[in-house]
């Protein structure tokens, strides 16, 4: 008995090892070529080690006009952690309300809320949502963005905050009840600190949706090139004439631009797997 679960046991690490191996193995290839030389990439591109190790690219990347790092930098920055407050703000508020308040067609509202899970719409809001900007007096840019993103509806996330604060004792908001807490109070004096663990989990869902967004970044700042995130000033280099010979540009903003998403797993990866799991308890 011991020896055949000691072979599943080496069938299965055999098999996460292999599949490690292949998620990895695009990261770690663009980590090394951004110290490889435009040359070198174009001639040699299925060298994994450099020959001539340099962080010549990271030099030009961060100082070149046409890719100026540090600004695309800057605008992802604000962009993601404007947007991550946001959606805890509103995702915690939202999922708190409907998990302690008491209002008519409580559930009714919950439940047309759920149902916009499975519904895509894909480009078609798009349009809609210029008119409205318009109507508001907000041009197209990065902050008319964050605007729309803050009356976005993450149900997803507020489906997690109540289970995860449905899991919580009602004992706890009646005695903050007697002490004078009032239901705001009991939301940022007791409940907040205990939604630590589904909050970090959230941010970073948030943060890598954000970082990694393309598409509606891309629109509204197409007017608006000095507003571009890294992500659309690496994709506009990749499609720009100069583009067969930037490779090592781009794989250098490349590499940059996964430190963010990187740093922000490796930070909050023990409360990742805990709040997934307190948050799927109840919905």
């Amino acid at each position: 008995m011991r020896k055949k679960q000691a072979i599943i046991n080496a069938i299965l690490y055999i098999c996460l090892t292999v599949v490690l191996i292949v998620t990895l193995f695009p990261v770690v290839y663009t980590i090394l070529a951004s110290f490889k030389t435009n040359a070198e990439i174009l001639t040699n591109p299925g060298s994994m080690l450099p020959k001539d190790p340099s962080v010549d690219n990271y030099v030009q990347a961060w100082t070149s006009e046409s890719f100026h790092v540090p600004t695309l930098l800057r605008n992802s920055l604000i962009y993601t952690l404007v947007n991550v407050f946001t959606t805890l703000l509103v995702s915690s508020m939202a999922g708190y309300v409907f998990a302690r308040g008491h209002f008519r067609f409580k559930k009714l509202i919950f439940y047309c809320f759920t149902a916009l899970m499975f519904i895509k719409t894909g480009g078609i809001t798009i349009y809609a949502t210029f008119k409205v900007l318009t109507a508001i007096h907000l041009d197209r840019s990065l902050f008319a963005l964050m605007v729309v993103h803050l009356f976005g509806i993450p149900i997803v996330n507020i489906y997690l905050i109540k289970g995860n604060v449905e899991t919580i004792p009602i004992d706890i908001d009646e005695a903050a009840k007697i002490e004078g807490c009032s239901f705001i109070g009991i939301f940022y004096r007791i409940i907040l600190p205990l939604l630590k663990p589904i909050l970090a989990t959230i941010g970073i869902l948030a943060f890598n949706s954000s970082w990694n967004e393309y598409l509606m970044p891309n629109i509204f700042t197409l007017t608006t090139p000095g507003q571009r995130t890294l992500i659309v000033g690496l994709m506009a280099l990749k499609s720009s004439g100069a583009s067969a010979a930037s490779w090592n540009l781009m794989l250098a903003g490349a590499t940059i631009a996964m430190i963010p998403v990187l740093a922000a797993f490796a930070f909050c990866n023990k409360y990742f797997v805990k709040g997934i799991a307190a948050g799927a308890v109840k919905g």
